[in-house]
């Protein structure tokens, strides 16, 4: 039986009335078609989460979604979005591919216990502008996956997008008898009320984008899961392949226009590589801003503390060209570069962007590039990742073991990485678990594990008392009784 509040059963103003009945009515749709849905069986949940994914990933579909999403939110390109919309989805479904999601899922007859899959119910998915349709796309199979119905609340500038997805997952289930109230959107216009009421009456709030969402994802009273902020930072070591680490570094911040919270926002480079260093990501496509530039160019990004509309998620040439850098817009740089050794809102290159530019630490040695990372992530980014390039796989370790990162990405183009790629185990996500330090409550990436309850069964087993020795011998030995 579920337990959970209807959202007209929500206490709100007067004002709200009209808000909550709506969100009422989305949530009833969507518990009854659940209901029956949850127990289906394990062929019509991957039946679901395949006709989702499907909706996202044929080709015509799939740019006819990514030119929508630049064209009303004015927020990356099309190409890359094409890109990543094909490529996080096919990586998902090779993570769910043969996984199973109800009923029995595990026997452990040695302690003997038996789990069991459980729908969590209703889910509420927010998502974010950035990426209108990849993410809302992310967590909706992972939902059909585990016998769960979803309801998106996508940012106002997104919605187009998210609702154009909805309508073809809708006709690929009507192909496949379906119910259509598994997948439902918030109607428009979407409104931090409405988004309220869903989290308030929903089973489970997976919240990506802005920190205000998280935040309210968290107060909603609802078990939430909510991303922490991205400020990612990558170290080059000296014994790193330079024009590698170059290459990489130019695909990770550009791609997409920076969209993505796992772009570098800095770069820390040793001091005995520095100028070898910049020179390869100035033959990466890098342009170095001179101290007036970097000054023009802050006041072009940031209005009262604020980054502006006009860059982000903009290229590189828009950018400059809005700051009024005729003479870099002139040189078609892939990414802008400036240096930085400040830390903080003083230093507002120091925090995160959203746009292909990159700020530049020098650091004496390795452990002054971890204090670097260490400075920055004081201020913003805690708990996301870092990236790591050196021909000394080892230091990785010390970077996990010291820094507060819940993933440290080694000799990758950090963006592709951190959500999952075919070249590296992590799973394929867009939504990244910051732990404690991101004030978030799991570090790994968000994937069908979050999407689920599991009921264990335990039965009777002979009984196994440990003598006291066993396990306080070694204190006992040490520090006496």
């Amino acid at each position: 039986m579920n337990l959970r509040a209807t959202a007209a059963e929500v206490a709100g103003p007067p004002a709200q009335e009209e808000t909550n009945a709506s969100i009422a009515a989305l949530l009833a749709r969507a518990r009854e078609a659940q209901r029956s849905f949850e127990f289906a069986g394990q062929t019509v949940l991957d039946t679901a989460a395949a006709a989702a994914a499907w909706a996202i990933m044929e080709p015509a579909r799939n740019r006819r979604l990514a030119e929508l999403a630049v064209r009303d939110t004015g927020l990356g390109n099309v190409e890359d979005k094409v890109r990543k919309n094909f490529r996080k989805t096919l990586g998902l479904l090779r993570d769910l591919h043969g996984r199973p999601t109800c009923g029995v899922i595990a026997r452990d007859s040695a302690n003997g216990i038996v789990e069991i899959a459980r729908a969590v119910g209703v889910v509420a998915a927010i998502t974010p502008s950035t990426n209108p349709a990849a993410t809302p796309a992310n967590k909706i199979v992972n939902a059909l996956k585990c016998g769960n119905a979803v309801i998106v609340a996508p940012s106002p500038k997104g919605y187009s997008s998210c609702a154009l997805l909805i309508d073809f997952i809708h006709a690929q289930f009507h192909k496949a008898g379906l119910d259509p109230a598994l997948v439902q959107v918030v109607p428009e216009p979407v409104s931090k009320a409405a988004t309220a009421a869903l989290m308030q009456a929903a089973d489970l709030v997976v919240a990506t984008g802005s920190q205000a969402n998280v935040r309210m994802a968290y107060a909603s009273g609802t078990p939430a899961f909510g991303v922490g902020a991205g400020n990612v930072a990558s170290i080059v070591e000296r014994s790193a392949d330079l024009p590698d680490a170059a290459h990489k570094i130019s695909l990770s911040k550009t791609f997409d226009n920076a969209t993505s919270c796992s772009s570098e926002n800095s770069v820390v480079i040793e001091d005995a590589v520095y100028d070898a260093m910049l020179d390869a990501l100035r033959r990466s496509g890098g342009a170095m801003l001179d101290a007036r530039q970097k000054t023009q160019l802050q006041h072009g990004m940031w209005r009262e503390g604020k980054l502006s509309d006009r860059c982000t998620a903009k290229s590189a040439m828009q950018i400059a060209q809005a700051a009024g850098l005729d003479e870099v817009a002139a040189r078609e740089p892939k990414f802008l570069m400036v240096e930085e050794g400040g830390f903080g809102p003083d230093a507002p290159f120091s925090g995160e962007k959203l746009a292909p530019v990159l700020a530049v630490y020098r650091a004496s040695d390795f452990a002054d590039a971890e204090r670097i990372v260490a400075s920055l992530y004081a201020y913003m980014g805690a708990g996301h990742s870092v990236g790591l390039h050196t021909a000394q796989p080892d230091l990785a370790v010390t970077l996990g073991e010291r820094l507060p990162v819940a993933r440290v990405i080694v000799n990758q183009a950090h963006c592709f990485a951190t959500g999952g790629n075919f070249d590296n185990g992590l799973p394929f996500s867009l939504s990244m678990g910051c732990g404690t330090w991101g004030r978030n409550n799991f570090s790994s990436n968000l994937d069908f594990r979050q999407y689920l309850n599991v009921t264990r069964v335990a039965y009777p087993i002979e009984e196994r008392v440990p003598d006291l020795d066993d396990v306080l011998g070694d204190y006992f030995r040490s520090v006496g009784r």
